[in-house]
């Protein structure tokens, strides 16, 4: 038991995957992850994927300090963000809708903070970006 009372038990299943339980003051709770937890760390791991591209932009191939290590920080933390998103939904769906949702925001603050306006066909590029992440969550295989 730690500090708070709580205390981590690990039970094997039939199926040979791991149950957590946390017990507080004795009130046993189960707990797994659900899908909609899934989505938002999926939405974590995209704020953080753009603000590591953006302070990269930043630090001028990493000769400033303050943007380095924030970047540095915000890709170790997106990484632990996608981690947890794998643990309901495939890897493969999860990092293509990570990498097609982190381009079309990077796109988004690149227009706003760089003044990057993209041209027509990288504007038709990134509608089928968005049709493929639609495509992989709503009609893809989720086993």
């Amino acid at each position: 038991m730690n500090s708070f009372g709580e205390m981590i038990e690990w039970k094997m299943l039939s199926s040979g995957h791991l149950n957590n339980s946390i017990y507080f003051n004795k009130i046993h709770l189960n707990y797994s992850m659900s899908l909609i937890s899934s989505y938002l760390f999926l939405g974590l791991a995209v704020i953080l994927g753009v603000t590591s591209n953006s302070f990269a932009k930043s630090a001028e191939g990493f000769t400033l300090l303050f943007p380095s290590i924030i970047t540095g920080i915000t890709i170790v933390m997106c990484m632990y963000a996608l981690s947890m998103v794998m643990k309901n939904i495939p890897m493969g769906i999860t990092y293509a809708s990570f990498a097609g949702l982190t381009i079309i925001a990077t796109v988004i603050v690149g227009i706003f903070r760089f003044n990057q306006i993209p041209n027509l066909y990288s504007l038709i590029g990134l509608a089928l970006i968005i049709a493929g992440v639609l495509m992989v969550n709503l009609l893809g295989s989720a086993d």
